[in-house]
Order: structure tokens, then C-alpha cells, then sequence
């Protein structure tokens, strides 16, 4: 399975994907794509040679319009987004439906949406005084984080001192979650039943 990796910021699951000895065989990474020209996980896609792309207006990046057939001609199949900040344009999600997935640092429907990202998702459970978080990966559509639902884990934050701390124990089980369902993905185990997303074992 050929996939583009969307980033925004330093990578860290972007490494997690690369590093994972459970998709060795089955993934391979064919582009990295972001929002940001100085993205910190280019650094970490340019070491391995693989190709990076800013989506934008200006020298040096393209628009966001021509990303479908730029990820096409590349043999691109499936799409994660790894801390990608930005809507996806209706088109590309279209072209790829049901091949675009998301994580999210949260246990969705709660604390998602538009402008919950990084630290503000965690500071809102904080401040919730929710005694769980976790991470949510999920089916991409056309809004923010309201994709149906494929994977989650839970982590107890019911002593935790700052959003901080929160951010340290959900960012841990991302690392294991996102690895987990693309290789269910490449295994063809997720299965859509009665509107809901099964991964087989």
C-alpha cells in the first residue's frame, strides 16, 4: 500500500509509521505532505528520500487544488493524516473515499472540531475534568473530525497534574493506534457493517 503522509508539525507520528516493524512489508511511504514550507517532518522524510510537497500559494509550493493528481501520478492509494491542521479539500476526499483516515488526539465525538488541536484539545479535557483521553482514529469527510469512527484507546488522567502531562500520555498511545489500523488497512481487515467500522482480527 502506497500512501502520503499529511503533516503539520515535527513528525512524531510520522515516524512512529516509518518505524514500525509491523509495517515493513505491508506500507510504503511515497509522499509527505504539509501545510507549512519549514514543516520540522520534512527533515525526517528528506533523510529517507521521500518526496515532500507544501500545499499553498507561492514559490516552492502547490495549490491545493492540484493535490489529487499530483498524489495520483504518484501511485499514491491512501492518505494519513498525522497531526494535519488544515480541511481537506472536498475534492481529494472524494477521489479517496474511504482511503483517508485521521488521528486525533482525543476520544471523538467529545472535544473535536475545528481549532481543537495540539494543546487546546488537552487543556479542554483538563479543564472538563474528564477522568479518561485518549486517541481516535477515524474516517476523513468534509468537516472537521466528523469522520465515523475506527479505532480508539483510552488512557487514565485522572491524577494528572496539566494538559501537559495529558498530551505525554495520549501522544504514547498514538504512536501504537495509528501504526495499527493502516496495517489493518493493508491487510484489508476493516470491513463497513450497518454503518460501522469493524477491524476483523
Amino acid at each position: 500500500m502506497k500512501i502520503a503522509v499529511f503533516v503539520s508539525g515535527r513528525g512524531s507520528n510520522l515516524n512512529a509509521i516509518l518505524n514500525s516493524p509491523d509495517l515493513k512489508n505491508l506500507v510504503e511511504v511515497i509522499a509527505v505532505v504539509s501545510d507549512k514550507i519549514d514543516c520540522k517532518a520534512f527533515t525526517i522524510a528528506k533523510e529517507l528520500g521521500i518526496k515532500t510537497f507544501t500545499v499553498g500559494v507561492g514559490a516552492g509550493k502547490i495549490n491545493q487544488n492540484e493535490i489529487t493528481s499530483v498524489l495520483d501520478n504518484l501511485g499514491v492509494n491512501f492518505i494519513v493524516l498525522a497531526g494535519y491542521l488544515k480541511l481537506i479539500p472536498n475534492e481529494l476526499v472524494e477521489h479517496f473515499e474511504n482511503r483517508i483516515i485521521n488521528i486525533h488526539p482525543a476520544l471523538l465525538p467529545s472535544f473535536g472540531g475545528k481549532g481543537m488541536y495540539g494543546l487546546n484539545v488537552h487543556r479542554a479535557v483538563f479543564n472538563s475534568s474528564a477522568k479518561v483521553s485518549g486517541a481516535t482514529v477515524h474516517m476523513v469527510d468534509k468537516t472537521y473530525d466528523t469522520g465515523k469512527i475506527i479505532a480508539q484507546k483510552c488512557v487514565d488522567i485522572n491524577y494528572v497534574k496539566n494538559p501537559e502531562e495529558i498530551a505525554d500520555r495520549v501522544l504514547k498511545i498514538e504512536h501504537q493506534l495509528l501504526p495499527e489500523v493502516i496495517r489493518a488497512f493493508a491487510e484489508n481487515r476493516v470491513k463497513i457493517e450497518s454503518d460501522r467500522i469493524l477491524i476483523i482480527n
